[in-house]
């Protein structure tokens, strides 16, 4: 196994011994060889933040998070450190003053001299080459990161006594932040980001297009336009209202709907309360719209049991992932749609649901923790760019005092609320004379005994409106349809 040395603590230097070896050790070495730098694009580098009077040059790097831990070479490191603090200063860096931040810091002869500043200048006579030596520059700390990381995560695999998920969990986290590191976004002209809207404006203008992933309930993303990458989508209801059901239900629409059809949408669900098996099989029974009570106890005609066979193979053909696994954490849960968005590109994710997030032992309380799977869950959403549908738990509250659900009854942790993009509710219809006709009107239908009008309150819309949807649903094929209606803005 090769071996990193690291170099003993430098005694001119206070703060060597507390240096954690890293990036931008010139003592360091890989069975005997030096790690990847290139002195000369460092060199360069300094040379042109010393003599670019208009302060660009040094914007670019800091721009770029470019740090002292960046440069190879300690006296590099060094003679960054103060030209970044001259720069905070708001002073103009020359041979002079660079000098003297230096000689108050100690750190002048360290480097050599004034004589070392003057010569590291006269290397240069343009600084037209400087983004050219920052990428190298860069490239090479990128480079040297990821050898200590492989050994970070040797030494820790040897001493390794924990959960190994949270361990492997760790070291996705850990690999996937060295491309981060190389792919810093800079701040954009304005024009940019308004020449996006445009499109997207043109596109709903000419009724090209929402600018979001469509559910397939008319009414709900007439109010939304779609759930939008980046989104955390929260929807919320009592038990047995039904939000696996909707959730799985916006799952197939999507999956099979004609629009996706020549770019279908990879869905990654995360059932952490039902199997993979329990949850394929409800999803097959509601879109064949075959009561699953009839098919354990046998009583399905023989027409369903083809019809069911045939819908099976849809779904095997359809570009969904799911993961039953219990008890996963927020890291282990973002590690996993990390790996799996390297290899398919998703559009949406589904977790099924917060509250059975394991949460971090170490956190005080319960709401801390739900706390921390939330902004989990919302950083996510941002990191992977796609919308993710977060089923969560509402306390009692609106059952005990016989109204509408609202957002205050969110389960353990006002996090929720704040982290959330949109927020939707599920709640049963208080018996009302408009209900009792939509009932009579089932009944007349011969659906009565199946049919249950429930309320999609869409309580909290970042970027829109709020209002309301009605809903039908069919309990015994758990399928939500739209009543008849507009939605209604409140």
């Amino acid at each position: 196994m090769p071996a990193l040395s690291h170099p003993s603590a430098d005694s001119s230097n206070p703060n060597s011994g507390n240096k954690k070896p890293g990036i931008g050790n010139p003592s360091q070495t890989l069975q005997g060889r030096p790690l990847p730098n290139s002195l000369d694009a460092e060199q360069g580098l300094l040379a042109a933040c010393i003599v670019d009077t208009s302060g660009e040059v040094i914007g670019r790097c800091m721009e770029q998070s470019i740090s002292s831990d960046h440069f190879y070479e300690q006296s590099h490191q060094l003679i960054f450190e103060a030209l970044l603090l001259l720069n905070k200063d708001n002073l103009e860096a020359d041979e002079i003053l660079l000098s003297d931040k230096l000689s108050d810091l100690g750190n002048l002869e360290r480097i050599g001299g004034r004589e070392f500043i003057i010569n590291l200048t006269s290397r240069i006579e343009t600084i037209a080459h400087a983004p050219f030596w920052l990428d190298i520059v860069k490239q090479k700390a990128i480079l040297r990161k990821c050898i200590y990381v492989a050994f970070e995560i040797i030494d820790d695999a040897n001493q390794l006594q924990g959960n190994i998920d949270d361990f492997l969990s760790g070291i996705e986290q850990r690999v996937c932040s060295l491309g981060d590191q190389s792919n810093v976004r800079a701040s954009v002209p304005f024009r940019e980001p308004v020449n996006h809207a445009m499109e997207q404006i043109q596109r709903m203008l000419s009724h090209e297009e929402m600018d979001g992933l469509l559910t397939g309930y008319k009414d709900l993303d007439n109010l939304t336009n779609g759930f939008k990458p980046g989104e955390m989508i929260v929807l919320a209801a009592r038990p047995s209202v039904g939000k696996t059901s909707l959730a799985m239900n916006i799952v197939e629409n999507i999956a099979f709907s004609k629009r996706y059809e020549k770019n279908p949408k990879n869905i990654l669900v995360y059932s952490l309360e039902m199997s993979a098996t329990s949850l394929a099989m409800r999803m097959i029974c509601g879109r064949a719209r075959v009561n699953m009570n009839d098919l354990r106890r046998g009583f399905v005609r023989k027409d369903y049991a083809e019809k069911l066979n045939s819908i099976s193979k849809e779904f095997q053909k359809a570009s969904l992932w799911v993961d039953d696994t219990s008890g996963l954490s927020i890291n282990q849960i973002r590690a996993k749609a990390r790996r799996l968005k390297m290899r398919n590109h998703l559009h949406l994710i589904v977790v099924d649901y917060l509250q059975l997030i394991s949460g971090d032992a170490k956190a005080m309380s319960r709401e801390n923790q739900i706390s921390d799977i939330s902004r989990g869950l919302k950083a996510m959403a941002k990191e992977l760019d796609v919308p993710v549908i977060v089923l969560s738990q509402l306390n009692r509250d609106s059952e005990k005092e016989r109204r509408d659900p609202r957002l205050s009854d969110l389960r353990e942790s006002g996090a929720i609320e704040q982290d959330a993009d949109v927020v939707m509710l599920l709640g049963r219809h208080r018996k009302s004379e408009d209900i009792r006709e939509s009932d009579q009107n089932a009944d007349e239908a011969g659906e009565g005994e199946d049919f249950e009008p429930i309320k999609l309150l869409l309580a909290k819309q970042r970027n829109g409106p709020t209002g309301n949807v009605d809903l039908a649903f069919r309990r015994k094929y758990t399928r939500f349809e739209i009543l008849q209606g507009e939605p209604r803005l409140n």
